[in-house]
């Protein structure tokens, strides 16, 4: 195959990211599978990325994942900056027959002005799309520019310009889903884990009271705002309050936070993560949001793990209710679901993982993307394709 797709990271981590980083874990886990397939990348990301890639673009050294809690007027010029750099490179080259973009807003804004002279664009939604009304509700593409989604439960909420310029939507995988199938049984606890980052549409507050309530080990662990460490949040004082995920810890998790029943053990990673999880009774997503894409969500299946959730968003397309998890619509049934989790059967959630959930599933489908979205055909025949 002669295809070479310009991949759009982004400024905020590099990729691999060190820890907890969503976007970046989906480019790194879809561009070594794509290589395999014979894509020639070139990855648009910071310096220090340590992915490999055909090509390296950056503007910026390092993350500047950081710079997020600074106030817009200083932050407003990251992402555009770095987009500044991805559109002169392609400016300068006339061998990139396919952008795909993973950056919110920006990414879609910048790319769809360059109008019909530049490269086709794939461009994938990460996020909840009721934001950006303006942007999302008055989306003119043309027969250039194309966007999917990461499910279907979240392209049936997006505005009718983005469904217009919509090619479907791709499952998000996880490489732990490769022969997961054939790992040994792993041998369970009766904590629970909450996995992601902490913030009120993640509902980590509603996982700690209910652990409190029914008397389940509950752990929790992903970062608060940019501080991956308990440690590094206490050091930080009472100026880490201006980020708000900081401050909806403090107010509604930390009252909870007993470091024996419930504990938060910032971000975790590699092996850490994958023994925490794969030893749970439960990943518990108590969301109060519509999750677009559920990355932890396939990673517990593939470690064995079921999953307890509130029924919004992609949990029902990811979870069969009573084989691979069991899901609710009542945020106050989470907790005896949580006890009734441990009658499932790991080895189904792994099977589930292996059929649907690996890095091969997941590149496969995005190869016949671009290739629909490279022949520039008109939005109305890509829909009925």
């Amino acid at each position: 195959m002669s295809l070479t797709v310009l991949m759009n990271a982004g400024p905020w981590l590099s990729v691999p990211p060190p820890g907890y980083g969503g976007i970046e874990n989906v480019i790194a886990t879809l561009v070594p599978e794509l290589r395999r397939l014979g894509v020639r990348v070139v990855l648009a990301s910071v310096a220090d990325s340590a992915l490999s890639v055909d090509e390296l673009v950056s503007v910026f050294p390092d993350g500047q994942f950081g710079a997020l809690q600074r106030p817009y007027n200083q932050v407003c010029g990251v992402a555009q900056a770095h987009l500044a750099g991805v559109v002169r490179e392609l400016h300068a080259r006339d061998d990139i027959d396919l952008v795909h973009d993973h950056v919110e807003a920006v990414g879609l804004a910048t790319l769809t002005a360059m109008g019909p002279d530049g490269p086709p664009v794939l461009h994938t939604l990460h996020w909840d799309l009721t934001k950006h009304p303006a942007l999302y509700g008055e989306l003119d593409g043309g027969d250039r520019v194309r966007v999917n989604g990461v499910s279907a439960s979240q392209l049936a909420r997006a505005p009718r310009a983005l469904q217009d310029h919509s090619v479907g939507h791709v499952h998000l995988s996880t490489p732990l889903a490769v022969g997961a199938d054939r790992r040994p049984r792993p041998e369970k606890g009766e904590h629970v884990v909450v996995l992601g980052r902490i913030n009120p549409g993640k509902g980590q507050d509603v996982g700690a009271r209910l652990a409190r309530q029914v008397g389940f080990p509950l752990v929790l662990a992903g970062p608060v705002g940019p501080y991956h460490r308990p440690e590094d949040l206490a050091a930080a004082g009472e100026e880490a309050r201006q980020n708000p995920d900081v401050r909806f810890f403090y107010d509604e998790v930390a009252p909870y936070v007993d470091g024996d029943l419930v504990r938060w053990v910032g971000t975790v990673a590699g092996r850490e993560r994958d023994e925490l999880l794969a030893g749970a009774r439960a990943a518990l997503f108590p969301l109060r949001w519509e999750e677009p894409g559920g990355t932890a969500v396939v990673e517990a299946l593939a470690l064995g793990t079921p999953v307890v959730a509130t029924a919004r968003g992609c949990l029902p397309e990811l979870v069969e209710h009573g084989r691979t998890g069991l899901l609710t619509t009542a945020e106050e049934e989470l907790g005896e679901l949580v006890l009734a989790a441990g009658l499932l059967e790991p080895d189904e959630c792994r099977r589930e993982a292996v059929a649907r959930f690996t890095p091969a599933v997941m590149a496969e489908r995005y190869l016949a993307l671009y290739e629909r979205v490279r022949h520039l055909r008109p939005a109305a025949d890509l829909q009925a394709a």
